[in-house]
């Protein structure tokens, strides 16, 4: 490991209330630090995977072909892409609390905006153009939640703990991404995306409210983020932070596909109605934050991170590559149809299980300077997913049909495993 974040990093907040802050937290002010960091995380979560839930009926109140819904909601991952590793950098300068304020306002000005002008009505119609521009910058907005509230968490907990804390951190993005599953078709189905997007925006600035209210640095750090001693390269010279990252990157391709597209899958190809490919995506989030719970308690006891998140990668591999031998098979026999939403939760959960060990072990090897610039380097290459995988998708249909889609997933699950580190 080039550097470790030691327990001096994050003493207890009531041994060392008011040392640099002037302010006194009580000894289990920690949890409500991880319980803003859920809902932010969960609020964005709820746009940048709920959205795409909507993809069905995003096509047909915008008068989209496939091609033009694939760059709309690439669009949205690119504008996270773009701003991860910006808002990262600006969160080990600034601070969590003053990034964290500022980009979940701007979150919520900016889907308001959307909700009043940027949403099909009877008298017209936004093109592609401006709705792919309204998401994009609603992404790059965004971006400002990862990095920020990953840092504050792995301020506040002690090494026992952060595994777990990171892990519940991560619970919120398949929960506001079952949420947004569970409500937003159904309420772009009956209100329009008005409401859609007005529902989102409350959401962003719910959570900015008790970013106010309960978010702060750690007494025992102060000010002395900025100037923070770790040994060892920074994150964007050091080669294993490099290699972590790009496996989480490569390991979200598959997993953005289920997210973006398994919608228009169990629709058009299995012939599913929105009750079946709602429930199914949101059984996916669940089973996905239940997972991640777990695996954060189960590595933080055994000190087995890295051979879990190989295990993770290479099951994904063969989750997916069962779902392409279904998909072909389903062609041929109509009745194995009703074992597509079936797979596509199990190929769900198994690859989201992970997400909370990875950004544990991550933010330890980059150190305590640097977690914001480690943890949005990685989500940088995720949402870079975000961009590339909808956008992709719509060709591989036209090419290799669905059967192919999956079967890529499952060879960038496979091409992740190697790059994942082996055990110290």
């Amino acid at each position: 490991m080039s550097a470790i974040v030691t327990r001096n990093d994050c003493q207890s907040p009531a041994r060392d209330a008011g040392v640099s802050t002037g302010r006194t937290f009580g000894p289990n002010h920690r949890w409500k630090v991880l319980g803003i960091g859920v809902a932010a995380n969960a609020g964005f979560s709820a746009t940048f995977s709920g959205i795409p839930a909507t993809a069905v009926v995003m096509r047909q109140g915008y008068h989209l072909g496939n091609a033009e819904l694939g760059l709309a909601l690439g669009l949205l991952g690119l504008g996270v892409a773009l701003s991860e590793l910006p808002w990262g950098v600006l969160t080990d300068r600034w601070g969590d609390r003053r990034v964290l304020l500022t980009g979940l306002g701007a979150t919520a000005a900016w889907l308001f905006f959307m909700a009043m002008l940027v949403v099909p009505t009877k008298l017209a119609v936004p093109g592609v153009v401006l709705l792919s521009a309204s998401l994009l910058v609603a992404g790059l907005l965004g971006g400002s939640v990862n990095g920020s509230s990953g840092r504050a968490i792995m301020g506040w907990f002690a090494q026992g703990e952060r595994g777990f804390a990171m892990s519940i951190r991560q619970t919120a993005v398949p929960l506001g991404g079952g949420l947004g599953a569970l409500v937003l078709p159904s309420l772009a189905l009956a209100l329009g995306f008005a409401a859609v997007f007005g529902l989102l925006a409350a959401l962003s600035a719910l959570s900015a409210f008790f970013a106010w209210r309960w978010l702060h640095e750690p007494p025992a750090q102060g000010d002395a983020h900025a100037t923070a001693v770790t040994s060892g390269p920074a994150p964007l010279r050091n080669i294993e932070v490099w290699r972590i990252s790009t496996a989480i990157g490569l390991l979200c391709f598959p997993q953005v596909a289920v997210l973006t597209f398994a919608f228009v899958f169990l629709h058009d190809f299995a012939g599913m109605g929105t009750w079946v490919t709602s429930a199914s995506l949101a059984i996916v989030q669940t089973g996905a934050m239940m997972m991640r719970v777990w695996s954060g308690r189960f590595t933080d006891r055994h000190g087995n991170r890295r051979p879990f998140l190989r295990l993770c990668a290479a099951l994904s591999a063969l989750a997916f590559l069962v779902l392409w031998l279904l998909a072909v098979a389903a062609a041929w026999q109509p009745v194995l149809m009703l074992l597509l939403p079936v797979m596509v939760v199990v190929a769900g959960i198994a690859v989201s299980a992970w997400h909370g060990v990875a950004y544990t072990e991550l933010a330890t090897l980059a150190g305590a300077g640097h977690v914001g610039t480690a943890l949005s380097l990685a989500n940088t290459l995720v949402f870079v997913g975000f961009c590339l995988v909808p956008i992709a998708i719509p060709w591989l249909l036209l090419v290799f049909a669905w059967p192919g889609v999956w079967l890529a997933a499952a060879i960038c699950a496979a091409i992740a495993w190697p790059i994942f580190l082996r055990p110290a």
